[in-house]
């Protein structure tokens, strides 16, 4: 389960204006227009172009399971893109991100102090540079570690080391996440 990546895609769809359509037609009818035709929508979703024009005519209005599934997630990750990047972009250069998260945080820190790892419960504001680092790492395709490393900095930084003020050789690891959640 891509925890973080789905996390930074559900505090997103938090900026939408609109709501997402929510019927099987309405939602076939908004790729149609997206993609420019019911050929390319029933490649997308894995059935025929005759599939495809019976749920834009609402002849048929109940998918199957899986069907919904794809269909939903074609909509979401197409839906209000202007209105996404904007909220992306206020987050990477003015507002920043809060992270919410229940996790078990390890350290590495100077002889004589408690290296146990512990669960915590964190709600931490990153700033605006955690919040692009972590975009901009995936929209290039990065991985779950790559991005929850970004998180674990950005918790060091801010909360364990309070932006240098204490805490100067400790290293933090965040592993066992039971709960992630971000907010624009």
């Amino acid at each position: 389960m891509d925890r973080v990546g789905d996390g930074l895609d559900a505090a997103l769809r938090k900026a939408f204006t609109r709501p997402v359509p929510r019927s099987a037609g309405a939602r076939m009818r908004f790729l149609v227009r997206q993609l420019k035709g019911t050929g390319p929508v029933a490649e997308l979703l894995g059935v025929t172009r005759r599939t495809v024009e019976r749920y834009v005519r609402d002849q048929i209005r109940h998918p199957r399971p899986e069907l919904a599934q794809r269909l939903e997630r074609e909509v979401v990750a197409r839906w209000q893109p202007r209105v996404r990047a904007e909220a992306r972009r206020a987050a990477a250069t003015t507002a920043g991100i809060v992270l919410d998260t229940r996790a078990r945080f390890g350290y590495t820190a100077a002889p004589g102090s408690t290296d146990d790892a512990r669960l915590r419960h964190l709600t931490v504001a990153l700033p605006p540079e955690y919040a692009a680092r972590l975009f901009d790492t995936q929209e290039a395709g990065g991985t779950e570690q790559q991005l929850r490393d970004i998180a674990a900095e950005g918790l060091q930084e801010i909360y364990f080391k309070d932006r240098g003020r204490r805490a100067q050789g400790l290293l933090v690891e965040f592993t066992d996440v039971e709960h992630l959640e971000f907010d624009l």
